[in-house]
């Protein structure tokens, strides 16, 4: 089945979702399911190339921060400015560090490129293997732990006015198994004079294996003899997230064969976000040949 859907980007309530809670049975025997942010290609040696498969994604929580306080007359005494008092909670925020949490497919992912690269994996030390990865670091990073990022602050609306509300925006990913611990971290670190309201979606994780891998890998390496699949966590979020409510197994597999040199997630929202017309073609050959042969 194909599925061309809608608002991705905002979480995929009118696309995916409502198609999921909406019409089910046009998924009925689906069992498993290929998508976007996953398929491309790093090149970890000299010649050698692994092409990452999502198996896994970060939830997410998009946070609304607000605090209320005294208005009043900025050229006067002020201990109840709620801006002060937001400011302050997002700088301990953003001071955080959530604990390391080394999930399955960012391991087999280290231990993978450990393979392909001669060079040990320590699990006691994952941060230093990630360091190793280059530009891939900021992604694959992201995956070690927990992330809580401002993206917005609203507050007043004259020089000399000290408001009564601030607001304040953040997005929030957590790690599978992470929700009600990363919600309890968040409450403890902003403290009891921040209100907090939130959208919330799930984290998403499946295995590495199954006749689809297989397939995948097969016609990876018809095109691109010797590389290797790779399992990881995507830190961002896909519509998998509403497709795992079906029981569909996830797979972000839109393959890319990528020059060795290119940034490529640097790319995400970035200006002119774009891909080489030869990786596009390439993933074109590749999805042809995995949708005749799986």
């Amino acid at each position: 089945m194909f599925a061309f859907v809608a608002d991705e980007e905002a979480g995929g309530l009118h696309g995916a979702r409502w198609l999921v809670d909406n019409q089910p049975e046009l998924f009925d025997g689906v069992t498993e399911a290929i998508s976007e942010v996953g398929g491309f290609s790093i090149t970890v040696a000299d010649g050698v190339r692994a092409y990452l498969v999502e198996t896994a994604e970060k939830g997410a929580a998009w946070l609304r921060l607000k605090v209320e306080g005294t208005a009043g007359h900025g050229s006067m005494l002020h201990t109840d400015n709620p801006v002060a008092k937001l400011a302050a909670a997002i700088t301990r925020l953003e001071r955080h560090r959530f604990p390391i949490v080394l999930t399955d497919p960012v391991r087999e992912f280290l231990a993978g490129v450990a393979e392909l690269t001669g060079i040990p994996f320590d699990e006691d030390d994952p941060e230093s293997a990630v360091a190793r990865l280059g530009n891939l670091s900021r992604l694959i990073g992201a995956t070690l732990r927990d992330t809580a990022n401002v993206t917005m602050f609203d507050a007043g609306y004259q020089a000399n006015v000290v408001p009564s509300v601030a607001r304040a925006t953040v997005d929030g990913r957590m790690l599978p198994g992470r929700e009600q611990i990363f919600e309890a971290e968040l409450a403890e670190i902003l403290g009891p004079e921040v209100e907090r309201t939130w959208d919330s979606l799930p984290p998403v994780q499946t295995t590495f294996d199954g006749r689809l891998v297989n397939a995948m890998a097969a016609a990876i390496t018809a095109e691109d003899p010797g590389a290797r699949l790779l399992p990881y966590l995507l830190s961002a979020g896909t519509d998998a997230k509403s497709f795992q409510r079906l029981g569909i197994r996830n797979f972000g597999f839109a393959p890319l064969k990528l020059p060795a040199d290119l940034d490529f997630t640097a790319l995400f929202h970035g200006v002119d976000e774009r891909v080489p017309v030869e990786a596009l073609e390439f993933g074109v050959r590749v999805l042809d040949c995995l949708l005749r042969t799986c």
